[in-house]
């Protein structure tokens, strides 16, 4: 078992210590791991792998071309949502001002019968009241 006194110059100036001892069983392997140890592929799995990557490149592919096939359809949806909130604005602005209308015409004939409302009651009919 020996030591080893390390000491690195650094602007926080760390030391570090290093021990070195013999490798034990309980140990944890060394870094890099070797890479693990491949099977030989037979003929028949190199094909089918191949087939399996021409696949995914097909359908990626299809997914690539299918984007800009949808990009004119969602822009046209967007356009016709537009469209129809506009007209959906308009009418409500129209059946605002409708009913702002008929509320201005009740009016103006409340105004107009209030004053023939006074004049049908007898003056006298209140004196007799009191």
């Amino acid at each position: 078992l020996g030591f080893l006194y390390i000491q690195v110059k650094e602007p926080e100036k760390r030391a570090f210590e290093l021990i070195l001892s013999p490798r034990s069983k309980e140990s944890v392997p060394g870094f890099p791991l070797p890479p693990p140890k491949k099977k030989d592929l037979s003929l028949e799995e190199i094909q089918k792998k191949l087939e399996a990557v021409e696949e995914r490149r097909k359908s990626h592919e299809a997914e690539v071309l299918k984007q800009p096939a949808e990009k004119p359809e969602r822009e046209k949806e967007a356009l016709q949502k537009a469209i129809e909130d506009i007209f959906s604005h308009k009418e409500n602005r129209e059946a605002q001002r409708a009913a702002k209308l008929e509320r201005s015409q009740e009016k103006d004939k409340h105004i107009e019968e209030v004053p023939k409302n006074k004049e049908s009651k007898d003056p006298a009919d209140e004196i007799e009241a009191d």
